[in-house]
C-alpha cells in the first residue's frame, strides 16, 4: 500500500472513532439486554452521558408500560415519551442533578417483590446524580469534586470519595429499591469496567471504606470542608457491602465496553489494510507521561522493530488504546486530557515523518471543553512553528486546546451519546523519509 497522505491518514483515524463509536451506540446495544417485564409496575432511572439516549433505546423495544426519570449532562439529552430527561452539570455536580437524584431515590422506595427497576448506568453518572450525604451541602461536594479533578486523581480514586459523601451511591440506591427487582445496564468508561466504579456502582456492592475515602483525601494533600471531614471521620454508615440482603435482587450487564470499541475500530482498520494493535483498554496515568510511552512505541513500530510473537508489526499500522488518562492541572489554559495527550505525544514525535495520530474522548467533550479531541500529523510542529504558536508553552500552561485550535486541528463532533472514554488512535507508516528537526 502507498503511505498514507495527510488527507488520507485523517480521514482514516476519523472513520476508526466513527467505528469505536458505533460499536457503543444506545440503540444498538441496549435493546439486546433488557430483561423480561415483570408482572409488576417498571421504573427506569439512570444517570450518564448516555442515559438518555439508553432511555430512548428501552422506551422504542418495552413492550409494557414503563415509567421513570433519568440525568443526562446538558447537551445530551434527546426526545423520551416516557421516561423524563433532566439535564444537569458535568463535571461539576448542580442543583439540577441534585433534585432530580433526590426525585429518582423517591422514585425507587416503596415498590414490591414483583416491580422491576431497570437502572442505565453511563459514564458521568457520578457528577450527574448528585445526593449528598446528610448534613453534606451541595457546595461542600462540588469543593471536594473540584479539588478532585485538579489532582490527577484516577477515576477510582474520585468514585470512592464521592460514594463515601452520597446518599444514593455506592449500592444505595438498590438498597432504597429492595425488595423489588434491580438490572443494571451499564455502558463502560472506567479501566477494568468494575462495576463498582460505573457511575459510582449506585446498584451494587461498594468494596471500598470511609478510612480509603479518607486517605484518598490525604494523599493529594486535599483539605475538605468541614462537613465533609467530619462525615468522613464519624464513618457512621458504611456503603452496603457484599452479602447485603437488600441487593440480593440485583443484576448488573455491561451492553458496551471500551473493549468492544476497540476491537470495532481495529476491524475497520483490517478493512482499510492497516494492521490493528491493540495496546490496552485501560491505560492510566498522567496524560503527558501516558504520551510519552506510546511515542516510544509508535517509533519503534515505525522502523520495524516492534515484535509480537515472532515476527515484526506488518507496516502500515495502527496503535489503538482505551483507558482514562490524567490531568494534574498547574497552568491557567483549557483543554483535556485527550487534547493534552496528544499535544505531548506531538513534541515526543518532534516531527516523525511516519506517524499521524488521533486522540478523543468517546463522549464528544474533551474536559469542559466543545472539542472531542484533535489529531496530529508529521507537519504539526512545522505547522506550529510558522503560525508561531509555542507548543511547548502551550503544554506547560495546561493549554492544548488552544494550541490545536490556533493549528485549526481540534475535532468536534459534539454530543455522541455514548461514552467508553478515551480513544487513542496512532497510524504509523514504515520510517523511510528523514526525521524533521524542527524544535518548539
Amino acid at each position: 500500500m502507498d503511505p498514507f497522505g495527510r488527507d488520507d491518514a485523517r480521514s482514516l483515524l476519523r472513520a476508526l472513532f466513527a467505528a469505536a463509536l458505533a460499536a457503543a451506540d444506545p440503540a444498538r446495544v441496549v435493546p439486546p439486554h433488557l430483561p423480561p417485564p415483570p408482572s409488576g409496575r417498571t421504573v427506569v432511572v439512570g444517570a450518564g452521558k448516555a442515559a438518555a439516549a439508553m432511555a430512548k433505546a428501552v422506551e422504542d423495544h418495552w413492550p409494557g408500560a414503563l415509567s421513570g426519570l433519568v440525568i443526562t449532562r446538558y447537551g445530551h439529552g434527546v426526545p423520551t415519551r416516557r421516561i423524563e430527561v433532566v439535564e444537569a452539570g458535568h463535571p461539576m455536580p448542580d442543583a439540577a442533578g441534585s433534585e432530580a437524584a433526590q426525585r429518582i431515590l423517591d422514585g425507587v422506595r416503596g415498590l414490591g417483590a414483583e416491580d422491576l427497576v431497570l437502572f442505565l448506568a453511563s459514564g458521568g453518572g457520578s457528577a450527574l446524580m448528585v445526593l449528598p450525604a446528610p448534613g453534606i451541602g451541595l457546595e461542600d461536594k462540588r469543593a471536594v469534586t473540584r479539588s478532585l479533578l485538579l489532582s490527577g486523581a484516577t477515576i477510582g480514586e474520585i468514585n470512592c470519595v464521592r460514594k463515601h459523601l452520597s446518599a444514593i451511591k455506592g449500592g444505595r440506591l438498590a438498597a432504597a429499591a429492595a425488595p423489588a427487582r434491580v438490572v443494571t445496564l451499564a455502558i463502560s468508561d472506567v479501566p477494568g469496567d468494575d462495576p463498582s466504579v460505573i457511575a459510582s456502582g449506585a446498584t451494587v456492592p461498594d468494596p471500598s471504606t470511609f478510612a480509603e475515602a479518607r486517605a484518598i483525601l490525604a494523599k493529594y494533600a486535599i483539605a475538605p470542608p468541614a462537613a465533609v471531614a467530619a462525615h468522613l471521620a464519624a464513618a457512621i454508615e458504611e456503603s452496603p457491602k457484599r452479602g447485603d440482603p437488600r441487593l440480593a435482587r440485583g443484576t448488573f450487564l455491561l451492553v458496551a465496553t471500551p473493549q468492544q470499541a476497540l476491537l470495532a475500530a481495529a476491524e475497520r482498520a483490517r478493512r482499510a489494510g492497516v494492521a490493528p494493535l491493540v495496546l490496552s483498554d485501560a491505560v492510566e496515568g498522567e496524560a503527558r507521561d501516558v504520551a510519552l510511552v506510546h511515542a516510544g512505541i509508535a517509533r519503534q513500530a515505525a522502523a520495524g522493530k516492534l515484535v509480537i510473537g515472532e515476527r515484526a508489526l506488518p507496516l502500515p499500522a495502527v496503535l489503538l488504546s482505551g483507558g482514562e488518562t490524567t490531568v494534574t492541572v498547574r497552568g491557567a489554559g483549557r483543554g483535556g486530557r485527550n487534547t493534552e495527550f496528544l499535544l505531548a505525544l506531538a513534541l515526543a514525535l518532534d516531527g516523525h515523518p511516519a506517524i499521524h495520530a488521533l486522540a478523543g474522548d468517546t463522549d464528544g467533550i474533551d474536559g469542559t471543553e466543545d472539542n472531542a479531541g484533535a489529531l496530529y500529523g508529521p507537519d504539526t510542529l512545522a505547522r506550529a512553528a510558522a503560525a508561531g504558536v509555542n507548543l511547548r508553552a502551550h503544554l506547560a500552561d495546561n493549554d492544548s486546546y488552544g494550541a490545536f485550535q490556533a493549528l485549526g486541528d481540534l475535532m468536534v463532533t459534539g454530543p455522541t451519546l455514548t461514552n467508553v472514554n478515551d480513544f487513542r488512535a496512532i497510524l504509523v507508516q514504515a520510517a523511510d523519509a528523514p526525521i524533521a528537526t524542527e524544535k518548539q
